[in-house]
């Protein structure tokens, strides 16, 4: 089977300190992967959940995203936009606004404050984390071993999206734990 398509735009990289009570990452940039999977078919999340599963990241769940500023210590979180578009605030309050669409993912490192500003009506994301790790709803500032968890959380050598040779190699790789 041949696509046509131009290939996928590089992985955009953006590296958020810590902000008020959101922890962030400060050594784990946010990967954002614009058009990164072409949307089809009558249940495009399934492509999201296949490519996710095939690159060791299971997919757990589709919905949304939760109108309120939260982050997770217990796991790396992708986000593949399966329908619909929003407005995400990344990095907790005054934080920065990420446009996503259909197509898109985004890859948030544990810590990452996030948070749906507005959306559309049909607005759907499939979540997905490596294997053993959850999304924990964290709202306020993280306790020493919560902290400790976002520094040293492991994560899988293969990019959710593209693989082996894929972007968290390049911009994670650097970061893994001995």
């Amino acid at each position: 089977m041949t696509h046509s398509h131009s290939p996928p735009a590089p992985a955009q990289a953006l590296l958020l300190e810590a902000n008020a009570w959101v922890p962030n990452n400060p050594h784990l940039p946010v990967l954002i992967y614009p058009k990164a999977i072409a949307v089809q078919g009558s249940d495009p999340a399934a492509l999201f959940e296949k490519t996710f599963k095939a690159n060791g990241w299971p997919p757990q769940w589709r919905y949304g995203v939760y109108d309120f500023h939260h982050y997770h210590t217990e796991g790396h979180e992708v986000l593949g936009i399966a329908s619909g578009h929003a407005r995400l605030m990344l990095g907790g309050p005054d934080g920065h606004v990420l446009e996503v669409s259909a197509g898109d993912v985004v890859l948030l490192p544990a810590g990452i404050g996030h948070c749906n500003l507005s959306s559309s009506d049909d607005f759907l994301v499939v979540g997905a984390y490596p294997p053993g790790q959850h999304a924990d709803i964290c709202r306020e500032a993280p306790s020493a071993g919560q902290q400790a968890s976002i520094d040293t959380l492991p994560f899988p050598e293969r990019d959710p999206v593209q693989g082996e040779e894929g972007a968290v190699g390049q911009h994670w790789g650097s970061q893994r734990q001995p």
